[in-house]
C-alpha cells in the first residue's frame, strides 16, 4: 500500500504538484488526498477480487457470479458492504453486514492518511509542541489551528473517496442486489473522514498528545466514554466466548449440516470471524438489559429467551434455548453500573472541578455520551436480512442507548462526585493560576536584584522607626569621644609651650628632668561611622543629632 502510494509521489510535479524546479516542493493537500483515495480503493478492490476469485474457482456456479465480470461485481459489492452500505433485494433489504469487514478499508485508509500527511508535510507545517512557557492564549490558538488542519486533511481524503465509491455503487448493481447510493456515499465519507483525521493527528504528534488537542472538559468526557464502552464490550466478548464454549457441540453440528468443503469451510470460518464483532455488540446489549432479536417476535435478554427459526449460521448456535432465564443471569446487569463507576472516576481525575455540585452532573453527561455511542454501535451491528421474519435482527438502538445512559450515567455521577470531593480535599490550597504565575514572576525578578557591596540605603536614620530600611544606631562604650580627645591634645600643647618660654626668660639652662615627659601617644584617627546616615552631618567632626521629640517640648 505504502509502496504503491510512494510511486504516485514520484510522479512529475508539473502535473500533480505546484510546479517549479524545486524537488522538495510538496503537493497541495487536496491533491495528496486524491492520490491516497485512489490508492486505497485500488488496493482494497484487488484484495477482495482475489478472495472472490478463489471462492469462484472453488464453486463456479455458486453465489460469486458468472464469469470474471460477475466476480468483479461481487468484489465491488463486498467493498460496499465493508463500509456498511445496504443493498436492496427482491422483497426486502440487506442491512445486517459484518462489522469485522470494516477492518480492511479502515486499515488501508489509516495508512493512506499517514502517507497523505507525510506527503503534504503536515508535521512540518504544524508541529506538536510549542516552547515551554508559551502563553495560554497562544496555546489555545495553536490547538484550534491543529484541529482545523486535521479536519482539512480528513475532508481532503474523504471527499474524493466518497465520489469514487459512488461510481463503484453504480457499476456493481445487478438484478438481484442493488446498493443504495446514498448509504454508500455517506458510509464512505464518514469512515474516510474519521480514519484520515486520526492518521493526521497521529502524524502531528504521538498518541498521548492526540487527546491534548481537545480542551480539558471534552477530553474528560471522551476518556470516560472510552473507558465505559471498552469495559462493556470486553464483558460482551467474554459472554460470547463463554456461550461458544458451552454450545460448541451445537455449532459443530450446524457446520456439518452445511458441509461447505475445504475452501468453503475456510470462507465460512472467515465469515463467522467477521460477524464475531457483531456478536460482541449483541452481548453488550444483553448485559445492558434490552437484549437483541433474531427475527420478528423474538428476544434474547436476561429476563428470558424467545426464539423461532434462526438462519443457518453456525455462530448462531451459541444462542441459549427458549424459556425463562435463571435468576443468577440477572447479575450481568451489574456490569454497566461497574463500568459507569470506573468512567466517573476517570472523568473526575482528568478534569476535577472546584464545584462539588457540578461533578455528578458531568458524570451523568459521561453516561449520556456513552449511551449515544452504545446506540450507534447497536445500529451498526444489526439490520434486516430480507423481509418477513428476518426484517429485524439485532438490538434496538434506542433501547440500548436509553438503558446504557441511565445505568452508566447514574453510577458515573455518584462515583464522579465522590472522586472529585476526594481530589479537592486532598489537594493543597493554592492561589488561582494567574495569581500564582504573577507571584512566581515577581519572585524571580526580585531574586535577580543584588545590592552593591558596602552600599547604604538612602534616607535619614530616623526613618528606621517607620520602615525597616536601616537599623537604629546604638551608643556603645568603646566608641572614641572625639571632643574629649581634641581637648586633651590642646591642653598638652599649651603646657609644653609655657615650659619652653620660662626657660628662655631665666637664661640658665635647665637640667633635663630625670623623667622627661613623654609625648602623648598618637591617637589613631577615628574610623568613619557607617551606622549613621544623616544629611546634616558635615563630616568635620561636628555631628548634629536631631531630636525627634523637640517639637513636643516647645
Amino acid at each position: 500500500m505504502t509502496g504503491l502510494l510512494d510511486q504516485f509521489r514520484t510522479a512529475p510535479r508539473a502535473v500533480l504538484g505546484r510546479g517549479g524546479d524545486d524537488e522538495e516542493t510538496r503537493r497541495p493537500l487536496p491533491v495528496s488526498g486524491m492520490l491516497a483515495a485512489v490508492g486505497t480503493l485500488g488496493v482494497g478492490l484487488a484484495v477482495l477480487t482475489t478472495v472472490t476469485l478463489i471462492g469462484w474457482m472453488a464453486a463456479p456456479r455458486g453465489p460469486f457470479g458468472e464469469g470474471l465480470p460477475g466476480v468483479f461485481r461481487t468484489a465491488c459489492q463486498l467493498w460496499l458492504a465493508a463500509h456498511h452500505g445496504g443493498f436492496a433485494i427482491p422483497g426486502g433489504r440487506v442491512g445486517l453486514l459484518p462489522i469485522g469487514l470494516m477492518i480492511l478499508p479502515g486499515a488501508l485508509l489509516y495508512r493512506a492518511g499517514l502517507w497523505m500527511a507525510r506527503d503534504a508535510d503536515l508535521r512540518v507545517r504544524m508541529p506538536a509542541r510549542l516552547p515551554k512557557g508559551t502563553p495560554r492564549d497562544v496555546e489555545n490558538a495553536r490547538r484550534r489551528a491543529q484541529l482545523v488542519l486535521i479536519a482539512q486533511a480528513g475532508i481532503s481524503l474523504a471527499a474524493p473517496y466518497a465520489l469514487l465509491a459512488g461510481v463503484i455503487a453504480l457499476v456493481s448493481g445487478n438484478e438481484v442486489m442493488r446498493p443504495f447510493l446514498g448509504e454508500a456515499l455517506v458510509s464512505h465519507l464518514l469512515l474516510a473522514f474519521v480514519t484520515g483525521s486520526v492518521a493526521t493527528a497521529r502524524t502531528i504528534g504521538p498518541w498521548r498528545s492526540m487527546l491534548r488537542l481537545l480542551p480539558e472538559r471534552p477530553r474528560s468526557l471522551v476518556s470516560g466514554t472510552a473507558v465505559a464502552i471498552s469495559l462493556m464490550l470486553l464483558a460482551g466478548a467474554v459472554l460470547v466466548l463463554g456461550a461458544v464454549v458451552v454450545n460448541f457441540a451445537r455449532i459443530q453440528q450446524m457446520s456439518e449440516v452445511l458441509s461447505p468443503g475445504v475452501v468453503g469451510g475456510l470462507l465460512l470460518l472467515l465469515l463467522e470471524v467477521l460477524y464475531f464483532f457483531n456478536a460482541v455488540i449483541w452481548g453488550m446489549a444483553y448485559i445492558s438489559g434490552p437484549g437483541f432479536a433474531v427475527g420478528a417476535g423474538t428476544l434474547v435478554a436476561p429476563t428470558g429467551v424467545k426464539l423461532s427459526a434462526v438462519p443457518m449460521l453456525p455462530l448462531l448456535g451459541a444462542l441459549p434455548s427458549s424459556g425463562a432465564a435463571p435468576a443468577w443471569v440477572m447479575g450481568v446487569i451489574a456490569v454497566p453500573f461497574a463500568a459507569g463507576a470506573v468512567a466517573g472516576v476517570v472523568t473526575a481525575r482528568v478534569a476535577p472541578t472546584p464545584s462539588l455540585e457540578a461533578a455528578p452532573l458531568w458524570g451523568f453527561v459521561c453516561g449520556v455520551t456513552t449511551g449515544l455511542v452504545a446506540g450507534t454501535l447497536a445500529a451498526l451491528s444489526g439490520g434486516p436480512l430480507g423481509g418477513a421474519g428476518l426484517a429485524a435482527v439485532g438490538p434496538s438502538p434506542w433501547e440500548v442507548a436509553l438503558s446504557v445512559t441511565l445505568e452508566v450515567g447514574v453510577a458515573a455521577g455518584i462515583s464522579a462526585g465522590i472522586a472529585n470531593w476526594w481530589l479537592i480535599s486532598r489537594r493543597p490550597a493554592t492561589p488561582p493560576e494567574p495569581v500564582r504565575r504573577a507571584g512566581a514572576v515577581i519572585a524571580k525578578a526580585a531574586g535577580r536584584v543584588r545590592p552593591a557591596r558596602g552600599a547604604h540605603l538612602p534616607g535619614h536614620w530616623l526613618d528606621a522607626t517607620e520602615a525597616e530600611t536601616q537599623p537604629i544606631p546604638v551608643i556603645r562604650d568603646d566608641w572614641t569621644d572625639e571632643h574629649a580627645a581634641a581637648a586633651a591634645e590642646t591642653f598638652d600643647d599649651m603646657s609644653a609651650r609655657r615650659a619652653r618660654a620660662t626657660s628662655r626668660d631665666s637664661g640658665t639652662p635647665r637640667k633635663p628632668a630625670a623623667n622627661p615627659p613623654r609625648k602623648p601617644a598618637a591617637i589613631p584617627p577615628p574610623k568613619p561611622r557607617t551606622d549613621i546616615v544623616d544629611e546634616s552631618d558635615d563630616r568635620g567632626g561636628h555631628v548634629i543629632y536631631v531630636d525627634p521629640y523637640a517639637w513636643d517640648r516647645d
